[in-house]
């Protein structure tokens, strides 16, 4: 089970990114995170956005309101989304 926590009024979301793949997609789980492939290289923060920009879309969120807060140069990353409630992000992440 991908381990949530609630920070204020935002959810963190851990994730593992799979950059550079053939397509971008959210996988599954993997280790207690979301397993997340982006397209986009992991060079000049593309994969960061990449991923941002998949979340929001798939969370109904705006873009501004998924932030990387760790992991910036690594594939394991911890994602800060504001503006939806842990229940909203288990129902559709799971």
């Amino acid at each position: 089970m991908i381990e949530l926590v609630l920070d204020g009024d935002a959810v963190l979301l851990p994730i593992k990114v799979v950059p550079g793949a053939s397509k971008t997609r959210i996988i599954g789980e993997l280790d207690s995170r979301l397993k997340v492939a982006v397209a986009a290289p992991p060079e000049k923060g593309k994969a960061n956005d990449a991923v941002t920009a998949l979340l929001a879309k798939h969370l109904g969120i705006r873009r501004r309101d998924v932030t990387v807060i760790s992991g910036h140069t690594s594939p394991v990353k911890m994602i800060c989304l504001a503006g939806v409630s842990i229940d909203q992000v288990r129902e559709l992440i799971g």
